[in-house]
């Protein structure tokens, strides 16, 4: 998908999740609970059965042997199933789901409320740290919250708000790798189009809302609560679907161009063995020397796919060792190095070329789009690019 489109399914995020929920939540004040009941909640439980089946059979036709994907196909089919066996108990053996005029949460809601939260938060964990998810460590994540509900309901002791933070734990726990994430990208990749964090973050705030939602329609025991919780399943389902689909894996990029087998290494992974590291013999000012005039040659910048592995044309190591270079002599990461080279570029073209379009010079640049170039020159200098032009015309 073009950078420019991706550019505006963002935007589009930021105006219907508010009007998704805010609509929802006004709309759900005029359904009577009997409506809700027997036509509003079957129709919209249906709605998110039919969103989750045909994003998961999507997924699957283009997962590309991608673990993120599958994983994601899978979460929208076990929803859809739950879903599809919830609405056959709706309508042909009725379950008491809330309590009415209880002023605790019942052992349904709780099972189920952290059920939905862990099983949610399985995607963003293989995103955030490709190859550590595995059966062993997902029941690991159980454990807890079995624990709790056993000693809530056969010892009887009053865990009910622990049970309800739980899942906020484990949302915590993958927001402390949210920064390791970006580190990792801007080291190995010169253009974070599609596999920055800031998706990641958007998914677990997601999580987060309707983790919220659920535990406020739980708490005021209210039917017509769940007017918004599913409204936000099925704009959650569809949108995340639509987001996974197009975005790229960085470990699989990795993979491919180094065929490599272990583990996407976070930055204080020292894991690897040296091929031939940088020395303090002043060995380091002539690699520097050498990098610093193969780019102004060779300008491999220019291209939107230039990566680290890229720069072993001149730089005899290996991943772990050109980020640690970088980071000694530049001190910044590759894509604040790459990006240092496209702007001087830029800032070249534009006064050789007085005429010439913000969007051309981006793409001359190695810029993916005139926005990802206008806010990328912005950080660097201070300044917007017409600002710039203006001061130095």
């Amino acid at each position: 998908m073009k950078p420019t489109v991706r550019y505006q399914s963002d935007k589009l995020f930021f105006i219907l999740l508010p009007v998704c929920v805010a609509l929802s939540m006004w709309l759900a004040r005029y359904i009577p609970d009997n409506v809700f009941d027997q036509f509003v909640a079957p129709v919209l439980i249906t709605g998110s059965v039919a969103v989750a089946f045909f994003g998961s059979w999507i997924i699957f036709r283009h997962s590309e042997d991608l673990r993120t994907r599958k994983l994601w196909g899978y979460t929208l089919l076990a929803w859809g199933v739950a879903d599809s066996a919830y609405l056959v108990c709706w309508f042909f053996a009725p379950m008491v789901v809330m309590d009415m005029g209880a002023y605790k949460l019942t052992p349904y809601e709780l099972l189920i409320g952290n059920l939905l939260g862990w099983y949610l938060l399985l995607y963003p964990t293989e995103a955030l740290r490709p190859r550590w998810l595995n059966l062993r460590r997902s029941l690991w994540q159980l454990l807890p919250m079995c624990a709790l509900l056993a000693l809530n309901y056969l010892v009887r002791l009053n865990l009910e708000y622990l049970l309800i933070i739980y899942p906020l734990v484990l949302l915590a726990l993958l927001l402390s790798h949210v920064r390791a994430y970006r580190i990792w990208c801007e080291e190995n990749f010169s253009t974070l189009d599609d596999i920055d964090v800031r998706w990641i973050v958007r998914y677990l705030f997601m999580a987060a809302l309707m983790g919220i939602v659920f535990l406020y329609m739980c708490l005021s025991h209210s039917h017509s609560r769940g007017f918004t919780q599913l409204w936000l399943v099925i704009f959650m389902f569809a949108y995340s679907t639509e987001q996974i689909l197009f975005r790229r894996d960085p470990w699989m990029m990795l993979q491919h161009s180094e065929k490599e087998e272990s583990p996407l290494p976070l930055p204080d992974d020292d894991s690897e063995e040296m091929e031939e590291s940088p020395s303090d013999d002043g060995s380091n000012d002539a690699l520097r020397q050498t990098l610093e005039q193969w780019m102004e040659r060779e300008k491999p910048y220019t291209n939107p796919e230039f990566r680290l592995m890229d720069l072993q044309q001149v730089l005899p190591m290996n991943r772990t060792y050109l980020s640690r270079f970088l980071q000694t002599e530049f001190e910044c990461t590759f894509y604040q190095f790459v990006n240092r080279y496209r702007i001087d570029e830029a800032m070249r073209l534009k006064m050789d070329n007085p005429d010439m379009k913000i969007g051309e010079i981006a793409a001359r640049c190695g810029f993916s789009s005139p926005t990802v170039f206008t806010r990328t020159f912005t950080n660097i200098t201070g300044i917007t690019p017409r600002e710039w032009a203006r001061k130095n015309s």
